[in-house]
């Protein structure tokens, strides 16, 4: 099934840059600590513009997910039915991820499972981050 990369901007380039060297990056506030993903000119708590990037340890749980069946997107027609979870990372709960959790069949995602960040190659050899059950 193809995989889509958006296409970065100024801010998002960092984030698909250390996913290309197998790291998953979000955002700190050095005023606050706070960590948010996805990246933002200013902190979310605090409104400071003294942003850093946080490497996380890539593990996280199942929060919920539901099963594509008709999406009307040619590219993801012929992978039908389609796992679409959400990952809340372990570090900061409010921060979410989507995944297709690959390897698990649909409808059977297992919500509150913990699950790790992996590197998935793509045809042009580029990465994107998904996620599986931890190991």
């Amino acid at each position: 099934m193809p995989k889509l990369i958006p296409t970065p901007d100024e801010l998002s380039q960092p984030f698909w840059d250390a996913v290309q060297q197998q790291k998953l990056l979000v955002q700190q506030c050095s005023a606050c600590n706070t960590l948010q993903y996805p990246p933002k000119a200013a902190c979310q708590d605090c409104g400071s513009d003294k942003l850093d990037w946080h490497e996380t340890n890539g593990k996280g749980h199942v929060l919920e997910f539901v099963v594509l069946q008709d999406t009307h997107l040619p590219y993801r027609g012929p992978d039908q039915p389609i796992n679409l979870a959400i990952v809340t990372l372990d570090e900061d709960p409010r921060i979410n991820f989507f995944s297709n959790m690959p390897g698990e069949a649909p409808f059977e995602v297992p919500v509150g499972a913990a699950v790790e960040v992996m590197f998935e190659e793509l045809p042009d050899g580029s990465l994107i981050h998904e996620w599986r059950r931890a190991q």
